[in-house]
């Protein structure tokens, strides 16, 4: 019998973007659009594409359109906050950067920020950024830091202090960094492939092993992404990865 605390988590799987391999294709519907007929199969999405380059409101808002009622997007913050303003004086990006993901509407599930692996944790500034964020935006946010520093008990009661999960990775850069920290109530895990970051595929044995530790976390809610993207693994992992957390009575 499951236990009231596995009953009630639910966890949500998808990729890294929503392109479907020539060779995947028979796992999904009919639809519209790649976007459409990949929502068929997963309940959620990550956008990378935002990191790089803005979108209009409008082209959110037509994503949207074309997914069912419960599928949720996260998409990630704009490299010019995290990565060339280094979190200092980046309001009016942030602004910007909200009004356009509001064209998501209910559909927006989580903010993904990414830190460069050169971005030590300075306190006052992450505090300020995260504080500044909390104002302006109450749903769920997962971050993804990349220096040592982020992953002392200093900072992760700094993200647990403004509700930002520390997101669980792999692979895994410093001890710890492969198990979710900070917000209490939301678990976010990003698998970018390994041995090979992006390339190398997971495989059943391996998805196992980590759809235990997914079982193992006691939060309301939780993401899976997968995002070894480069060679088409990652959607037959998510594929697989439903499969296995399915049977293993986990609700997605």
């Amino acid at each position: 019998m499951t236990s009231p605390r596995k009953a009630s988590t639910t966890v949500r799987i998808g990729c890294a973007g929503w392109s479907i391999p020539a060779a995947h294709r028979t796992l999904f519907g009919a639809g519209d659009s790649m976007l459409a007929r990949y929502a068929t199969r997963f309940d959620c999405v990550e956008i990378n594409s935002s990191f790089y380059r803005p979108h209009r409101r409008q082209t959110y808002a037509r994503w949207a359109a074309s997914v069912p009622r419960g599928f949720r997007f996260s998409v990630k913050l704009p490299r010019t906050i995290s990565h060339e303003q280094r979190l200092r004086a980046s309001g009016p990006m942030l602004d910007r950067f909200l009004e356009e993901c509001s064209g998501l509407g209910g559909k927006l599930g989580c903010l993904l920020l990414q830190m460069p692996p050169s971005l030590a944790l300075e306190p006052r500034v992450a505090a300020t950024f995260l504080a500044m964020l909390r104002r302006r935006f109450a749903g769920a946010v997962a971050c993804e830091p990349r220096h040592a520093s982020w992953f002392a008990p200093r900072a992760a009661e700094l993200l647990h202090r403004h509700r930002i999960a520390r997101v669980a990775a792999d692979p895994v850069t410093h001890p710890g960094a492969d198990l979710p920290a900070g917000d209490g109530a939301f678990a976010y895990w990003r698998w970018h492939g390994s041995p090979r970051m992006y390339y190398s595929a997971y495989g059943e044995a391996d998805l196992r092993a980590r759809a235990a530790l997914v079982r193992s976390q006691r939060v309301r809610r939780q993401w899976v992404i997968l995002d070894n993207t480069a060679h088409g693994h990652a959607i037959a992992d998510a594929a697989c990865l439903q499969t296995i957390l399915h049977r293993g009575g986990t609700r997605s």
